[in-house]
């Protein structure tokens, strides 16, 4: 695997040194979400071929490729002004994306109100879903135009809350820039952990053929939630997942979530050591 950090886990510095820190802990990758990092343009109109040509001189210089551009939106909104916003939000991206040397756009599945607010009963229904598959449609036509993918990223809390949805999606827009997020964590709830490897062996067997990125984080439960952490500070158990990678997606891109500057690299280090049972 090419492990990478989501950058606004990073230190926050000025880019060039921030992106010189990360390459010091041995990423070779990062996932950024350009409105998170907080000190760089993050607009529609900043988002022109000038910037795009000096974010990726600035990431090529410190040996950091762009593994995925984030634009984590809620593609259910109800409001349809809102909508139309937010799915040129999604296109500008695309088309950023294409100038920056970045081959995937990541997203989630949103909810079916304007908080963006988890609600298990309305996200569940098949009206959820079909409302977020015609939304999701007009991105993925944007994504083919500008030779990218969109990856969605399926989510217990969202409308595309299991592999069987996510497989769903997959089916009925039927295009090859749609592929997969691959978050293990992100798939489980406490309502779901008695489960845990049963669930995340369908979404390697049911979406395997289609995941373009992984994300690794841990997680520990905490008075009966979940809550996130980086890798090696919590309950989750990786083998099957490295093992999937290693042997079924050789290179893939795999950033690292929830971690913090000071143990980042023991995170990596963390999976790594068992990568290195399967690469042997």
């Amino acid at each position: 695997m090419q492990l990478g950090i989501r950058l606004h886990d990073s230190e926050n510095l000025p880019l060039e040194q921030r992106l010189a820190a990360v390459r010091a802990q041995g990423f070779t990758c990062a996932h950024i979400a350009l409105a998170k990092l907080g000190n760089v343009p993050a607009t529609n109109t900043s988002m022109t071929p000038g910037y795009a040509t000096y974010l990726r001189r600035t990431f090529e210089t410190a040996g950091i490729d762009i593994a995925v551009l984030g634009c984590y939106l809620n593609l259910a909104h109800p409001d349809p002004v809102k909508l139309h916003e937010l799915q040129q939000r999604y296109i500008a991206h695309m088309r950023f994306a294409s100038l920056l040397g970045c081959s995937v756009v990541g997203t989630e599945t949103g909810s079916p109100n304007a908080e963006y607010a988890f609600d298990i009963e309305a996200s569940r229904t098949e009206e959820a879903l079909e409302t977020f598959i015609t939304n999701l449609k007009p991105v993925v036509k944007a994504a083919e135009s500008f030779g990218v993918i969109v990856a969605i990223e399926p989510v217990y809390k969202h409308i595309v809350h299991s592999p069987e949805r996510a497989s769903r999606v997959l089916d009925e827009i039927e295009s090859p820039n749609l592929q997969i997020i691959f978050d293990p964590v992100n798939l489980l709830h406490p309502d779901n952990l008695d489960r845990r490897d049963e669930i995340l062996g369908e979404a390697m067997d049911l979406l395997g053929d289609d995941i373009a990125i992984i994300h690794l984080k841990d997680y520990v439960l905490e008075d009966g939630e979940m809550k996130a952490v980086g890798c090696g500070f919590g309950e989750m158990k990786y083998d099957d997942i490295v093992k999937f990678a290693v042997e079924k997606k050789p290179y893939i891109q795999a950033t690292l979530e929830n971690t913090k500057p000071d143990t980042a690299e023991r995170s990596r280090l963390f999976i790594k050591s068992i990568e290195d049972k399967y690469c042997m």
